[in-house]
């Protein structure tokens, strides 16, 4: 081989070294002007996260949630749907319940097995809690009211104990008591036959009751 061929051979080795160390780049780190960017993964169904009272999730199963009513606007339920209220006859932030012995028969309380149980759906901003009643049971609060069933709503959607005596009362999300006067929605007033039901001349009807334990429901 001649001579002019060998140096043509060498410089064409050498500049294909040079071009092949340029577009691997730096391997070893990355550049200063590179960023890496992470995504967070949103909650999976049933995932909750904690909030201020209570535990709040994503789930259908919450100990408290919220339901559109026609004529009380949002209110506070429970987990199946059914209607909860507060007694105006207990004190807000007492941390007691009166309403005991037939009144609880007739207006039963909402209970869990613990207070780490309880449980709320993302709508509700009430600040939910727990006491422990005369007899053991552990209630589920909202703002320091003690929650109640009326013993004759029959089905999600019912709430016929609202306005009873005028000391039974559904609650908003936020855990404000509802009242006709305070309805932001066009609410009307019980008809005639739901009162001839809620006022009937049982426990929970007629006049005010006064149950064993001293207190009107």
């Amino acid at each position: 081989m001649d001579s002019t061929r060998r140096t043509f051979l060498a410089v064409t080795a050498g500049t294909l070294s040079v071009g092949l160390a340029g577009c691997t780049g730096n391997t070893g780190s990355q550049s200063d002007d590179e960023t890496t960017e992470t995504t967070t993964a949103a909650p999976t169904e049933g995932q909750s996260t904690t909030t201020a009272g209570a535990t709040t999730t994503m789930a259908g199963d919450a100990t408290v949630r919220t339901r559109s009513h026609a004529e009380l606007g949002t209110i506070l339920v429970d987990s199946a749907g059914m209607t909860l209220y507060m007694f105006e006859s207990d004190t807000q932030g007492a941390g007691e319940s009166v309403c005991t012995d037939s009144c609880a028969e007739a207006w039963p309380p909402l209970t869990v097995e613990s207070a780490d149980a309880v449980s709320a759906e993302e709508d509700v901003s009430a600040e939910l809690g727990t006491i422990e009643r005369a007899d053991g049971s552990t209630q589920v609060t909202a703002n320091g009211w003690p929650l109640y069933y009326f013993a004759s709503d029959e089905e999600p959607g019912d709430a016929k104990g609202q306005g009873v005596n005028d000391i039974w009362w559904v609650l908003d999300a936020e855990g404000s008591v509802v009242k006709p006067g305070s309805m932001t929605t066009t609410a009307t007033e019980t008809t005639t036959s739901e009162e001839e039901t809620t006022t009937g001349g049982d426990a929970m009807g007629d006049d005010t009751t006064t149950g064993s334990s001293g207190v009107d429901y």
